[in-house]
């Protein structure tokens, strides 16, 4: 063992003295910060993978547009489908309506699904929590949200207004009934809220055309992979358009939410960022531990300077002490993190329930549980912004000691 080392244990062995005192808080600041940097992290990146994973429950991979809409979906499907990495392919139309429901009334989205496919474009057959899926002609499928806010169930007949109800002025459009067939809930409040699945020819009638659709629906082998996909599908269907007509858009998933991941990339830099500062102040307990070890050492460090101790030995002896410390603050830190990750949704239940408010609403956070992912890079990141803080915090005391005259430590002892 270096012999910097062996005395850098020897001086952190428990006394009742303040270097101790010091140093034992220097370590839980250390704790302090590093768990919150990993606890933070590890929940941004959750929330970055549980939007990704309920978007693509309910959004197309690669969405196929074109000014004034398509009047030949029934043509680019099986063309479409032959598209390298297309697995399926089916028309959509969307539009926004008014339902009501005695009193209640909320105006969604109605999203059009194709009867004898319902549901293939999406994961909501199998969040149905109470009903069936069952978007047949008459029938719609709500979400669970929408249906609390409306007071639906199972079954219940709701008036549905579309938009040429209040645009049409030399006619009257009464509004269809649809029956409640099913409700589902996907845990994230902007689906589960704001979107009514219906019949392909249900929207149809709704938005005020009698075929094609506003866009094509495409799923692919691999969502991350989307881009290509989109690439290939827009080059395939503008290969044969002539100069005048309008081109074939081709927008992926990250395309249309791309504000939404934006926002969450720059909060994670800026989270981590911010959150660095606590461990970069836990440094300064570091340094203040080295200080006052410094100074209680002083003939001790004059003895060994007249023996003939190099300085950087005398240095290693520091920035050990230094070094230990921070990585015994690490993986306490990482621990603490890690428990509090792994146990975070019973923990802000617990607190809901003692401070009597709800500190993860739903209607905010649009998700009704924490998310978290602990990425090992983030970790590393985190160690080694640490290990470099710590590194620079042991330096100053360190060139003091390493410099120092040992006629000057023994006079001054």
């Amino acid at each position: 063992m270096p012999f910097s080392l062996f005395l850098a244990l020897k001086y952190l062995r428990p006394k009742r003295s303040l270097v101790s005192v010091v140093t034992a808080i220097s370590v839980l600041g250390v704790a302090l910060g590093v768990a919150i940097l990993v606890i933070v992290l590890s929940i941004m990146t959750g929330f970055d993978d549980l939007w990704k994973d309920k978007i693509l429950s309910f959004t197309a991979h690669v969405t196929v547009i074109k000014q004034g809409g398509l009047v030949n979906d029934e043509e680019l499907g099986p063309v479409l489908k032959k598209a390298p990495g297309v697995t399926d392919v089916a028309a959509h139309v969307q539009t926004i309506v008014l339902i009501q429901n005695g009193k209640s009334i909320s105006a969604p989205f109605a999203v059009g699904i194709p009867d004898e496919r319902s549901g293939i474009m999406s994961e909501i057959p199998g969040k149905i929590k109470s009903g069936a899926f069952d978007v047949t002609e008459g029938n719609m499928v709500v979400g669970r949200d929408l249906a609390i806010q409306m007071g639906l169930e199972v079954g219940d007949k709701v008036l549905v207004y579309s938009p040429k109800c209040v645009m049409a002025k030399d006619e009257i459009h009464l509004p269809d009934e649809l029956t409640v067939a099913g409700i589902y809930e996907l845990g994230m409040w902007e689906f589960d809220s704001n979107y009514v699945l219906v019949s392909l020819d249900t929207a149809r009638d709704l938005y005020g055309i009698e075929r094609g659709a506003m866009a094509m629906r495409v799923t692919t082998r691999d969502p991350m992979k989307a881009f290509q996909t989109a690439d290939t599908v827009a080059a395939m269907l503008n290969r044969n358009i002539s100069e005048d007509e309008s081109p074939y858009i081709a927008l992926t998933w990250m395309d249309m939410n791309k504000t939404l991941f934006d926002t969450l990339r720059v909060e994670k830099g800026m989270m981590f960022f911010v959150l660095a500062m606590v461990t970069i102040v836990a440094m300064f307990c570091v340094t203040v531990t080295l200080i006052v070890m410094g100074v209680q050492k002083t003939r001790e460090i004059g003895i060994l300077k007249a023996l003939g101790f190099p300085p950087f030995r005398i240095m290693g002896v520091f920035i050990w002490h230094g070094w230990i410390q921070c990585l015994g603050g690490m993986f306490m830190g990482l621990g603490a993190g890690m428990f509090l990750i792994q146990y975070r949704n019973e923990v802000v239940r617990w607190l809901s329930y003692r401070l009597n408010i709800e500190l993860f609403p739903k209607s905010i956070y649009l998700l009704s549980e924490i998310p978290a992912r602990t990425m090992w890079s983030d970790v590393a990141e985190v160690f080694l912004l640490v290990w470099i803080c710590c590194t620079i915090a042991s330096l100053v005391p360190a060139i003091r000691a390493a410099f120092m005259r040992p006629v000057d430590a023994l006079r001054q002892e």
